[in-house]
């Protein structure tokens, strides 16, 4: 009688290389995969390279030259990228806190009337927002031109002329306008995303209790809503750190328009540094610098915000 062939011990402790568990998750990370690639690409790398290359001299064309600190030392003792630096900041306050107040509002009121045109109205503040910003610089440079509609207006109210392209205070007001106008309709349609996620039921009992209006937006609205405002808030303030095409177009592209010192943002002085001086050495620090104070200002925000969020609720308990 044969005797039976014994299984091999190892036999039963191999298994498929690809098992189903195996297989789904390639298929799910090669789906993914093109986002990490071209975020690698055109995200990561740049990034690096720059802070790479914030220490190197280059003109673009020749071999580079490792300076150190000094491309640093030249942008810092530079009094133009200071000005840019109080424009940039001075600019993204008069653009940003009046459109998120003004946002606020639009929200409030498109959130509690208006249900008839609700969709409509959502698409009018919407456009601004899709509109080519080009387009519209060129459209508020003739309203804020010295012969303008502004001024027109102006005048007829029995009121001087304001140099909206060439005065200190005339320029920062036009291009705040720009960016409100862009703005306030796309941060007013996530208010309104956040004013929808609030329960009916805290309004009727706070009716019933016999709060006004106003004191429900205060107690209710404003507390709930704190995390949408947050996140526009943040948004904006990254936003406004970033203002490029506006002043760039309205001051005047050609020659020298865009970056004169009633105007000048750092991102147009980097944008000067690089591609009118090839001095892709120092434009690379004003990069660093601006991913620096973009940073410190996103920090202050969230500590801020999220100081004022324990106080409201030591104050609640």
């Amino acid at each position: 009688m044969a005797e039976p062939v014994l299984a091999s011990p190892h036999a039963e402790s191999k298994r498929p290389f690809l098992t189903e568990q195996r297989r789904s998750r390639i298929t799910a990370y090669t789906f993914i995969s093109p986002f990490f690639i071209l975020f690698s690409i055109f995200g990561l790398y740049p990034i690096f390279f720059t802070i790479y290359l914030s220490f190197f001299k280059w003109d673009a064309l020749g071999p580079m030259k490792y300076v150190g600190m000094k491309n640093y030392d030249l942008v810092t003792s530079d009094p133009t990228f200071w000005i840019s630096f109080t424009n940039t900041l001075i600019m993204g306050l008069m653009g940003t806190v009046p459109q998120i107040i003004l946002a606020l509002l639009l929200a409030v009121l498109l959130h509690s009337g208006m249900t008839r045109f609700k969709k409509t109205f959502r698409i009018l503040y919407f456009m601004p927002n899709i509109t080519s910003i080009v387009a519209v610089t060129l459209v508020f440079s003739t309203l804020f031109g010295n012969n303008g509609m502004i001024n027109w207006m102006l005048n007829g109210l029995g009121l001087d002329s304001v140099a909206f392209n060439s005065g200190w205070w005339g320029v920062k007001i036009a291009i705040s306008s720009m960016v409100m106008w862009r703005w306030t309709g796309y941060n007013a349609i996530i208010f309104l995303s956040g004013l929808q996620s609030i329960p009916m039921d805290l309004y009727e009992a706070a009716r019933i209790d016999g709060a006004s209006r106003r004191q429900q937006l205060t107690f209710i609205t404003l507390p709930l809503l704190r995390p949408f405002i947050i996140f526009v808030t943040l948004l904006s303030t990254i936003g406004a750190l970033q203002l490029f095409t506006e002043p760039y177009v309205f001051l005047g592209q050609s020659g020298t328009g865009s970056t004169r010192q009633e105007g000048i943002t750092m991102v147009t002085y980097l944008y000067s540094e690089a591609f009118r001086n090839g001095f892709f050495g120092t434009a690379a620090a004003t990069a660093v610098l601006l991913f620096l104070v973009t940073i410190i200002f996103s920090l202050l925000n969230m500590l801020v915000s999220s100081r004022m969020g324990g106080d409201t609720g030591g104050k609640k308990a």
